[in-house]
């Protein structure tokens, strides 16, 4: 064929059919059901004079990618591997990676890197790296998982697209920087076995330290807590402490249940207040000024009580119906309830609406003393002198319910559960609001103004173990001790744009560990989320998980000296995880603990703890993804998921399907949420902030497709029995596709997600 092709270099040669075919037989060695000539033929491509040879490969990448199905699922590696070919050329313009000290010095001239790499490390440890680091790593992920990450992890310029690293390169100098710092006689263990671990999908890494640490930004902290209060002053600082989180892509929580509502009086009387709504829209302005990366605005989630005098309006803001006056969209909200409001429900009757400024002490002891609340919520509920309204219980919360199911993202905080069954002490330091993905419980106080450092922004640090990679629940206790370092020291490293972030990020060293890949951990263990046989594994892992992270804390805190705030934890007391939780759990859960239990609590009340908390379960959508594991703590929707995102329609496979196929409990089979909740109980008794719990319905399952009010109360109820502290989204299956398509919105920000 005489055509001439045109080379990444500019220059034109002819096309060369036999080089084609050498990549693609090279690309399929060692796959099972896959095959060559099918994905020559599934091309199609239509040669032309001068065409570049990176659409040639483009075009055969996405032919193999075509091919990906439950029958077929090699292909997803074949066209991993004709991706990474690629992507290599395109990063150095050859196969081979290049020693990574000349790679370094390259990026950090042209200012793509931290110079600080070539400060802290010598060419003879640049060597070590290089002679450890293994790029035929780079053949075992999924197609989905590069393109995701170059998508959104290599280091690169995101308007010419030059693309100038390669997934090993990230890994290792992730590492290298993260322990930069570490007592230079061990630091290259850590170093190693730390890119090991990620490199191997042991641990995985949220996406603002994957994108993030190596280059001169340094802001990594994926979840951001934001209070305000109920004055001029602090909401204008806590909206502009927004914008300076969205623009670094940082997930946002705002805490506004404080503000006063409608028709309340300013200045004795002077003013009547304009009430919750129009400084609701000033912070969805806010959180939508920045631009992330250029893909979309930031995302937030925004947190009041069910008891305000306004609920009835705040419950419908994000509804489709109603004018833009009356509604505010982009923003998702997190309604506060506690044990009096769900008692008013249980015997039907009516709770009773008021405006935070106008019951001292109620809002304060909503969050820190649950007997202290009643007591003053009756005698504001028996005093004429005090506004108010009258609502019956049953009827507020079917609005509540309601809106939860038609817009899927009202999420539900209950507040006695994250402060009786907490980290923290609740009269030293309440636990206030949650962050956009509902995982993380931590205290914050409301900002002043902007260069305050009297408030408390709160800040969490999140990465996950891979529970389907583990041979052994064992292997938790290095692990454990590998991330509680990592993140610890990244705490150090990283800059912060506020005083009321640096000041408690560092006294309070709060870190949230999860997990991914648990589907693929009950699978193999040949266990289900919906009839109890899983739940006695939830329990020996999530025992595992927190014991070994306290242990690796307490070590820490042996060899740096605790957090400054550790007196106000109730670590600090001599209490753990397992003290707290709720007791109900017992009954479909008593098993025994497997661990020595009360040597960690005599080791910590002598040394304490380096971290406030240590675990959280987030959605973990796109580091799932990474390194090929099913999201989170969450069953798969199917056995191969399509997934659409700003980076195209992507096929993702479960693991290890040819064998555990059957194995697999989708979403869609589970009949109803009592199993799931039950493991995520058994779960958050271990936990000590909270979990990204989600709720799921299919309509089919009920008379005439609708699924009762009924059923939606009790799996409140019940969540609320079992002791969660939050609830995240309300799923919905939507017939009218065949296809199982899920857009990539878990975490909007595309930053708190891990």
């Amino acid at each position: 064929m005489n055509v001439n092709v045109t080379k990444r270099n500019g220059k034109l040669e002819a096309v060369d059919l036999d080089k084609i075919h050498r990549v693609l037989t090279w690309a399929a060695e060692g796959l099972e059901d896959v095959s060559v000539s099918q994905v020559e033929i599934n091309s199609h491509i239509q040669l032309y004079e001068g065409m570049k040879t990176s659409d040639i490969q483009a075009i055969i990448v996405k032919s193999a990618a075509d091919l990906i199905s439950e029958n077929t699922p090699d292909y997803q590696y074949m066209a991993a591997r004709l991706a990474i070919f690629h992507l290599r050329k395109l990063a150095y313009g050859e196969f081979e990676p290049p020693h990574i000290y000349d790679h370094v010095k390259k990026l950090v001239k042209a200012k793509k890197y931290d110079s600080h790499l070539l400060e802290d490390y010598s060419k003879a440890e640049f060597d070590q790296m290089n002679k450890h680091i293994d790029h035929w790593r780079d053949m075992n992920f999924t197609y989905a998982a590069v393109n995701q990450m170059q998508g959104k992890y290599l280091v690169q310029n995101r308007v010419s697209g030059e693309i100038y690293e390669t997934p090993q390169m990230l890994y290792i100098l992730v590492s290298a920087c993260l322990f930069s710092k570490h007592d230079k006689t061990t630091r290259m263990r850590y170093v190693l076995d730390f890119y090991d671990a990620i490199s191997q999908f042991k641990l995985s890494l949220p996406t603002p330290i994957m994108a993030g640490v190596r280059t001169p930004t340094r802001q990594f902290s994926s979840c951001v807590l934001i209070d305000t209060d109920d004055s001029l002053d602090s909401i204008n600082a806590s909206a502009s402490a927004t914008v300076k989180y969205v623009s670094q892509r940082a997930g946002i929580g705002i805490n506004a249940g404080k503000i006063r509502a409608l028709g309340s009086e300013i200045r004795k009387g002077e003013a009547l207040h304009t009430g919750c709504i129009p400084f609701y829209k000033y912070f969805q302005t806010a959180v939508k000024s920045c631009s992330q990366g250029g893909v979309r605005g930031g995302a937030a989630t925004l947190f009041y009580p069910i008891w305000h005098l306004e609920a009835e309006s705040l419950l419908v803001l994000k509804n489709n119906r109603g004018v833009e006056d009356n509604r505010i969209r982009h923003l998702d909200y997190g309604v506060q309830i506690n044990r009096l409001m769900y008692q008013r429900l249980i015997n039907q009757q009516n709770i009773t609406l008021f405006s935070p400024a106008d019951v001292p002490g109620l809002y304060e002891a909503f969050f820190a003393d649950q007997d202290e609340f009643e007591r003053l919520y009756g005698a504001y509920e028996d005093d004429p002198s005090i506004r108010k309204k009258t609502i019956k219980a049953t009827e507020l919360f079917s609005i509540l319910m309601q809106e939860r199911a038609q817009t899927g993202r009202i999420y539900i905080q209950n507040v006695d559960h994250s402060n009786t069954h907490s980290a923290f002490n609740s009269k030293l330091a309440p636990i206030k609001q949650s962050n956009l993905c509902m995982e993380i419980t931590l205290p914050t106080k409301p900002l002043v103004n902007i260069s305050d450092d009297k408030g408390e922004i709160a800040l969490c640090t999140l990465s996950a173990f891979n529970l389907g990679a583990l041979t052994s629940l064992d292997e938790l206790e290095y692990l454990a001790e590998l991330i509680v370092k990592a993140l610890d020291n990244l705490l150090d490293y990283q800059n912060y744009p506020l005083t009321s972030a640096e000041i408690p990020a560092k006294a309070r060293r709060s870190l949230g560990v999860g997990v991914i890949n648990f589907a693929y951990f009950l699978a193999k263990n040949n266990v289900r989320y919906s009839d109890g046989s899983a739940n006695e594994i939830a329990h020996k892992a999530f025992e595992a998980i927190q014991y070994y992270l306290l242990k690796a804390s307490n070590n820490l805190a042996k060899e740096k000296s605790p957090c400054e705030w550790f007196h106000e934890t109730t670590y600090a007391q001599g209490l753990l995880p397992i003290d707290h939780y709720k007791k109900t759990i017992d009954q479909f859960s008593s098993y025994p603990l497997q661990l020595d239990w009360e040597t960690l609590r005599k080791n910590i009340k002598k040394y304490g703890l380096r971290n406030s908390t240590l675990s959280a379960i987030m959605p973990s959508e796109t580091s799932s993804q990474i390194s090929n594991a099913t999201n989170g703590i969450e069953p798969p929707r199917g056995l191969v998921s399509i997934k659409q995102s700003k980076d195209g329609v992507l096929k993702q496979v479960v693991p290890d399907i040819k064998r555990y196929r059957y194995n697999y409990e989708l979403l869609w089979q589970i009949p109803n949420n009592s199993g799931y909740l039950k493991i995520c109980a058994i779960i958050q008794k271990f936990i000590d902030q909270s979990i990204s719990a989600n709720t799921n319905y299919d309509p089919m399952h009920y008379p005439d497709q609708k699924v009762p009010m009924q059923t939606l109360l009790g799996d409140l109820l019940t969540a609320y029995r079992y002791g969660l502290k939050t609830l995240y989204y309300h799923n919905t299956r939507d017939h009218a596709e065949q296809k199982t398509v899920q857009t990539i919105d878990e975490c909007e920000s595309g930053a708190c997600k891990i």
